[in-house]
């Protein structure tokens, strides 16, 4: 019921409100510009993404159903050969060592040692004055912001059999660290430079922790550990999925290992993105169509990986 000048009006309950009032109003031109105008702004970007972005998964997985090779009769006149090369990758005992390592790679140097040491630099630095603060973050950071190939021959000068670095600090001449510890070296190597990223952000995280929660478990008796446990995570636990999620994708994909060790020896440091290289672009390889859908099969491994650690972040919810 409703009354306006003496008039009562009878409205019906069951009666959506959009129809009560019409049809709703398009939302109004805030800039101005017209939907043309708008249209021609976001053109150059589509035409990047399309060509850049589009262009290239669509070619991707057109090549990974054909036995297109750099050289030879099958470059130039490519047969479609449909899911041989996936039936091919999933029956490669190389194939299967490539992802063994790759996982090994992502929990050694992302999950664990980036998580680990970038909560334990960020919780060690929460209280320290503002010149330590700030020197420790600039010299994480000069890790992270370093071109690859810098990193690269640096640790390659740090753990040279003959003149190098740490064969020099532990007193072990002649150890050919990149030959005998292969995936620890690009482990450990991959723990220095990506660092940074999870310290900045469980700084940020931790900076929103309420101090009165610190202070009420610290009158209550509470051990590191136990703060750590019932008061700091809790709060923190949404920002420490999304930083595994991150971490775990670009590690997977990282092909910097293979400026230090190029997957060897033996193929004993042969990440995935190191074995698609080796098989679709190296000289002895050259086999496009193959390398093609094995990359496909990574972004398959890509999307679960996401889907798994959004599911987790949506089923505990928001840190509060």
């Amino acid at each position: 019921m409703a009354t306006g000048g003496g008039t009562a009006t009878q409205v019906d309950p069951a009666v959506p409100p959009e129809a009560r009032v019409g049809a709703p109003e398009a939302a109004p031109d805030v800039s101005g510009l017209g939907r043309a105008r708008a249209l021609s702004f976001l053109t150059p970007a589509m035409a990047l993404i399309a060509v850049f972005l589009v262009f290239p998964a669509v070619f991707t997985l057109y090549i990974g159903v054909t036995n297109y090779q750099l050289t030879g009769a099958a470059a130039r006149y490519p047969k479609v050969v449909w899911l041989a090369n996936y039936r091919e990758a999933l029956t490669d005992p190389g194939f299967r060592n490539a992802l063994w390592l790759t996982v090994l790679f992502v929990l050694g140097s992302a999950v664990i040692g980036q998580n680990v040491l970038g909560f334990a630099l960020a919780w060690a630095l929460r209280r320290s004055a503002g010149w330590l603060r700030r020197l420790v973050e600039a010299m994480v950071l000069l890790a992270w912001v370093l071109p690859g190939s810098v990193v690269a021959f640096l640790w390659i000068a740090l753990l040279d059999r003959d003149e190098g670095t740490l064969n020099a600090l532990l007193h072990t001449p002649g150890t050919a660290w990149l030959v005998d510890h292969p995936m620890a070296s690009i482990i450990v190597f991959n723990i220095w430079r990506g660092t940074a990223f999870s310290m900045l952000l469980y700084g940020a995280a931790l900076a929103s922790v309420p101090p009165s929660h610190l202070e009420t478990a610290r009158l209550a008796g509470s051990s590191g550990a136990q703060t750590l446990r019932d008061v700091v995570f809790p709060h923190i636990r949404g920002h420490a999925l999304t930083n595994t999620l991150l971490i775990t994708l670009w590690t997977f994909n990282d092909f910097t290992p293979y400026l230090i060790t190029a997957g060897g020896p033996n193929h004993r440091s042969e990440t995935l993105p190191v074995y698609i290289y080796n098989t679709a672009l190296s000289i002895s390889g050259g086999r496009m169509g193959y390398g093609a859908a094995v990359s496909v099969l990574v972004l398959v491994v890509n999307l679960l990986l996401a889907l798994f650690y959004l599911r987790l972040l949506r089923g505990r919810g928001p840190s509060r």
